[in-house]
């Protein structure tokens, strides 16, 4: 067969079709046409009213109806008599040690000591948030604070 020009064709796949736009949804590219949907800088006025906000003004704009979650982490706590009973005198009480024996949950969180109890052995404390009360009660026993 030779070729002419009523036989000549284009190899297959090289001509596609474009895709006729805005014909509506069933079409595949109805209503917004592939041009995506609008926002507050289309709107007339929208761009000097948009604000970029941390989410803690975002948090604290928000009422609080039916109970309140906080953005901040409660620390993890425990008593001075805990400390008592469990640890000899002269020992350095860390977040790390605390957690080694199984008197909090994880280092994550911050550590507080709470003065609830009675101390009569001298520690050192490290790297831990103290209560006034457990303070005094730490150095009244001879311990410091670091």
């Amino acid at each position: 067969m030779s070729f002419t020009l009523a036989n000549l064709t284009p190899s297959r796949g090289s001509r596609t079709r474009s895709k006729r736009l805005g014909r509506g949804n069933a079409s595949g590219k109805g209503t917004t046409a592939g041009k995506g949907t609008k926002g507050q800088r289309a709107r007339s006025g929208g761009r000097k009213g948009l604000k970029r906000m941390g989410l803690k003004r975002i948090m604290q704009r928000i009422p609080k109806h039916r109970g309140f979650t906080s953005i901040y982490k409660k620390p993890s706590v425990i008593n001075v008599g805990v400390l008592e009973k469990k640890f000899a005198a002269g020992t350095t009480i860390t977040p790390g040690l605390l957690v080694k024996e199984n008197l909090l949950q994880n280092t994550k969180t911050e550590m507080k000591i709470l003065g609830e109890g009675n101390l009569t052995r001298a520690f050192i404390v490290k790297g831990c948030a103290v209560s006034n009360s457990a303070r005094e009660k730490i150095l009244k026993a001879g311990g410091k604070i670091e």
